[in-house]
């Protein structure tokens, strides 16, 4: 039997064989991994237990050094105030034992600080040898579960390939869609907010050479440094809006689309109308933000390719599930010469229609030259979690 002509029920099963043999192999490895580290921890114990006791006896040499320091010392004020009732080997004696005990004390010491630091060491490196054997260990079961349901689901796998290799396929499609929404905004921060600060940067550095000899140009260049300020402020907020407008969670996804409708109004001078038909409800955050992705995109595009001049957007909040349609009367586009690269783009409508339906919702895409574009949406409310 050959599913979708590309894998056999015997391949399939190889496969999962391998795979159980190499986790196997890892559960193996891990153990070990996790002997390891229990033969660490016991070998530093070992040598922080010694190095506690050579503490504890430095320690105790110390205290008895410091003593008779304090005594030489003592015996030797008692022989320079007494100088003439003592002899010459006398005073010679006393001013070098109270010297060798103070360089004594001083290396004691040294060792001591050098003990200390050893031990807080051996604690440190216990710490993270017990940390490794209790995260291998917790591994080690973890595999053997993923065993058990391994071995016991081969067949259900079998059954289910179609619908894995579909999610294979899509997941490396979001990767794709992610990476180049990194790009996007790596890209957007180095052309704006990161040119703005070098440019404060350099603008701080000329105030700081000019403050004393022409406070007025300081103070041309202060309003000058406000207004970068400003613009960065704004680019670094129009970043984090197109991540995700936070208004989506502080207030739903009826305000955030008015407050995005009013932003383009104001930016394009377009004539664009809400309509919101139903009862709205509270929907769940990934169905919000995929509503709004689909607005926000379809009048993005309408702005930047169809040259259109009025807009419409239509909410409508059913039992099951919320439908939009976004028309404009732009110039319109043949679907089949859509660019590749434009179908694989973070907010392409294109790839948004894989994001619906990943939701198990469906999204359309009308267009005709000349005669404007309709996009359909349709999402339902209850999502699952698989």
């Amino acid at each position: 039997m050959i599913i979708k002509g590309l894998f056999k029920i015997d391949r399939l099963n190889d496969i999962i064989k391998n795979t159980v043999d190499v986790i196997e192999k890892s559960k193996k490895e891990i153990f070990d991994i996790a002997e390891g580290a229990r033969r660490e921890c016991r070998l530093l114990e070992d040598e922080m237990n010694a190095v506690r006791n050579q503490t504890l006896e430095i320690i105790r040499q110390v205290d008895e050094l410091k003593l008779q320091e304090i005594e030489s010392r003592h015996r030797l004020m008692i022989v320079s105030k007494n100088i003439k009732d003592f002899s010459e080997e006398d005073i010679r004696k006393a001013y070098e034992r109270a010297r060798d005990l103070q360089v004594q004390f001083v290396l004691k010491q040294t060792e001591e600080q050098q003990l200390i630091q050893r031990r807080n060491e051996l604690e440190r490196r216990l710490k993270l040898s017990k940390e490794t054997t209790s995260k291998a260990e917790s591994l080690v079961s973890k595999v053997g579960v993923a065993m058990g349901y391994l071995s016991g689901g081969l067949m259900e796998i079998s059954e289910q390939l179609d619908d894995i290799r579909e999610k294979q396929t899509l997941g490396i499609k979001i990767i794709k869609a992610q990476e180049e929404e990194r790009k996007r905004v790596a890209r957007e921060i180095h052309d704006g907010p990161a040119q703005l600060m070098a440019n404060l940067v350099i603008k701080t550095e000329l105030c700081e050479k000019l403050v004393d000899k022409n406070p007025e140009q300081v103070k041309a260049e202060l309003n000058s440094l406000k207004e970068l300020a400003r613009i960065s402020l704004k680019d670094v907020r129009k970043i984090i809006y197109d991540l995700r407008p936070m208004s989506l969670d502080d207030l739903g996804l009826i305000p955030t689309v008015q407050r995005f409708i009013a932003n383009y109004i104001d930016e394009t001078d377009q004539n664009v109308e809400l309509f919101v038909f139903g009862e709205p409800v509270a929907l769940a955050p990934i169905v919000e933000l995929a509503a709004f992705r689909i607005v926000q995109e379809s009048m993005n595009n309408a702005r930047k390719h169809a040259n259109a001049r009025y807009i419409n957007v239509k909410l409508e909040f059913k039992e099951d599930a919320i439908k939009l349609v976004v028309s404009d009367d732009g110039k319109g586009f043949q679907k089949e010469n859509v660019k590749s690269k434009d179908i694989d783009s973070g907010y392409g409508l294109l790839s948004m229609k894989e994001r619906v339906e990943l939701l198990n919702g469906k999204l359309d895409i009308l267009s005709t030259p000349g005669k404007g574009t309709k996009v359909f949406a349709s999402i339902p409310l209850q999502i699952s979690e698989g």
